[in-house]
């Protein structure tokens, strides 16, 4: 009997595992409405009620959304992201920022050792789209110039777990890290601090990078500082 339980817990796990994959690799994207479940039930070769244990899961874990009168559907490609945003929800932007910090100081001194010629011409690019956008007045593309090197910073560290956990940050905190940023639009300090990071990854110099990052979070919180002070 216990045997058999076992055996039941593990198939729901299996289920909610594929959906997961499916739902992780693209193939179900946010907004997607499952297939009806004699569909899913065949597909899985399962029963209705390990199917529907399965998605009872998946909906807990913040991945699906049941909604009355038009099905499940998708509501997030990651439980990691869920859990995330779930937790930054409960934090003040000081302690994410904090967070961020750490996160950032480390992916830049990998970044600085493990960086690739490609990922430097990344880098040098969002560098340049955010001095255009300074150029040109244009306040939203550099808030979007700015995300976008920070990221490819995380993805140059070639570490996946830490560009899932950041990505999935700044996913969370996007409107508090894109008011923060055009808070500090068309200064010289926020770009001169850009391109000391990104000379320092392109010199593998981890010390220089790392301090450029300290640099720009102690510059985050006195913007911070300052518009709680308004």
């Amino acid at each position: 009997m216990n045997i058999e339980k076992a055996n039941r817990i593990s198939l729901v796990d299996q289920v909610a595992a594929q959906i997961e994959e499916l739902i992780e690799s693209g193939a179900w994207p946010v907004g997607t409405r499952l297939p009806p479940e004699m569909e899913l039930m065949e597909q899985f070769e399962v029963s209705r009620n390990t199917l529907r244990e399965a998605i009872r899961a998946l909906v807990h874990s913040g991945l699906l959304q049941t909604r009355q009168g038009s099905g499940t559907h998708v509501c997030s490609t990651s439980a990691l992201g869920v859990a995330i945003e779930r937790r930054v929800s409960k934090s003040d932007l000081q302690e994410t920022l904090e967070v961020r910090h750490a996160l950032e100081r480390e992916a830049a001194r990998l970044a600085a050792v493990r960086r690739s010629d490609e990922d430097v011409r990344k880098l040098r690019s969002y560098l340049d789209n955010c001095r255009q956008a300074i150029n040109d007045g244009d306040q939203e593309g550099y808030a979007e110039a700015d995300i976008q090197l920070h990221q490819a910073v995380a993805a140059a560290a070639h570490n996946r777990l830490l560009i899932e956990l950041y990505e999935h940050m700044i996913d969370a905190l996007h409107s508090s890290v894109r008011n923060l940023v055009e808070l500090s639009f068309c200064t010289a300090t926020h770009q001169h601090i850009h391109e000391k990071l990104v000379e320092g990854i392109a010199t593998q110099n981890e010390e220089a990078a790392a301090e450029a990052v300290n640099e720009y979070m102690v510059y985050l919180k006195d913007l911070l500082s300052a518009g709680l002070e308004e």
